[in-house]
């Protein structure tokens, strides 16, 4: 990696030899391919535009089983299940809060592959310091301006003057990805039908069982909610309506409550009782995503996570799929001598799962599809797809690639 600050000093960090790779954004989708790059060998610089960590601190979300076998084929899992806690079972209460069905959720039986609540900025912080510890350069305060694609480089400008040149980068900067507006101009996300809510409260303490995520499936949202084991309720609720108006300033918490509320109050379950006394900040944003087929890469630049294949969140997978992405790709890094030919053995790997993750939870959102309702009988525990598991063991190639 070169490094040129703004008076035009250089400073080269990498040996001759190993391939530098530029990751820009620091965020889970960022940090975990820096991760796996380094697993893989490689000599990987992380460039976050934002001076810290805590980002979204106050939303959750959830790390279902994929994403956790993604972390332990990183050796991340105790770095991230330091911090938030287990999910085990899944309840789904109908509009009149009665429970329609409970399951175990994921691989619920090994605890290092369970669902995992926690805050957005706590994953973060987790994987960075995740990072840091391994020696890995990470980079705050570092906004990208301009993108310089070469036949032998790659090279980044920031806003503050400085520069960075690598063999490769990898644009991990999230649903407005600067790397994927600088080099795809005509590939932008679209808005997916909801209005999505985040929210928690220490002092609506609802009964249901320990390790539980509840959602109800009430006559106008989707609402899920869970606590943690110091009794604080984390939620979530799904509205249709026009999406909010790009660029306007952050409505307030009683302005977000007093449009819910009513919605919730419609039907007869834990819902409104949660939202109502909420005493941390309430937040909404639209739901996007970005369209099948999107560009992924060109030249030198690579583009994962959210950048390359936002879902609306209505499955929940974001993250967990952001996390299978480190891993595939550093496989493909690590085994392909060629750039270009790991990059479209990447994409061979990916597009077929997120893409239909894409369909399913737009699908949801648009309340075109529902979800499906559970077989009769016994629940059994998941199986995990024996794909996915190919894909990311890490001690095994890529599938039916040459190695």
């Amino acid at each position: 990696m070169v490094l040129t600050s703004a008076g035009g000093a250089e400073r080269r960090v990498s040996g001759v030899g190993v391939m530098r790779v530029l990751v820009i954004g620091g965020g889970i989708a960022g940090t975990a391919t820096a991760l796996g790059l380094h697993k893989a060998g490689l000599d990987v610089t992380v460039c976050e535009a934002h001076p810290d960590t805590a980002e979204d601190l106050g939303a959750f979300l959830t790390l279902a089983s994929n994403g956790m076998r993604a972390l332990a084929e990183l050796d991340a899992t105790a770095a991230v299940t330091a911090v938030g806690f287990p999910l085990t079972s899944l309840r789904l209460l109908d509009s009149e809060g009665a429970e329609i069905t409970h399951v175990p959720l994921g691989e619920s039986d090994d605890p290092a592959l369970r669902y995992r609540c926690l805050r957005r900025g706590e994953l973060n912080a987790a994987l960075q310091g995740e990072a840091v510890r391994r020696g890995i350069r990470l980079r705050h305060g570092t906004r990208l301006v301009a993108v310089t694609d070469g036949p032998d480089g790659v090279t980044a400008r920031f806003a503050d003057g400085t520069t960075a040149t690598a063999d490769l980068l990898i644009g991990a900067d999230g649903l407005h990805s600067t790397v994927r507006r600088l080099l795809l101009p005509e590939a932008r996300p679209r808005y997916a039908g909801q209005r999505v809510y985040y929210g928690h409260t220490g002092t609506a303490p609802v009964p249901a069982p320990d390790g539980a995520i509840t959602m109800v499936r009430g006559s106008a949202t989707a609402f899920g909610y869970t606590a943690s084991p110091a009794g604080r309720t984390y939620w979530f609720a799904r509205a249709g309506g026009d999406p909010l108006p790009a660029g306007a300033p952050a409505a307030p918490s009683a302005v977000l409550r007093a449009q819910l509320l009513p919605l919730l109050r419609a039907d007869a379950t834990p819902a409104a009782g949660l939202v109502e006394p909420a005493d941390g900040a309430i937040m909404v944003i639209n739901a996007m995503e970005m369209p099948l087929g999107t560009p992924w890469h060109t030249g030198r630049v690579l583009l994962v996570g959210d950048a390359a294949h936002a879902a609306s969140p209505a499955t929940g997978q974001g993250a967990s799929m952001a996390l299978e992405d480190a891993v595939v790709l550093a496989k493909a890094l690590r085994d392909l001598p060629d750039p270009e030919r790991a990059f479209a053995a990447y994409e061979r790997h990916r597009r077929p799962r997120v893409e239909h993750n894409i369909t399913v939870s737009g699908g949801l959102s648009r309340g075109t599809r529902t979800p499906s309702r559970p077989a009769p009988g016994p629940p059994r525990p998941a199986e995990p797809d024996e794909r996915l598991l190919r894909q990311l063991a890490w001690n095994s190639p890529l599938p039916g690639e040459p190695h």
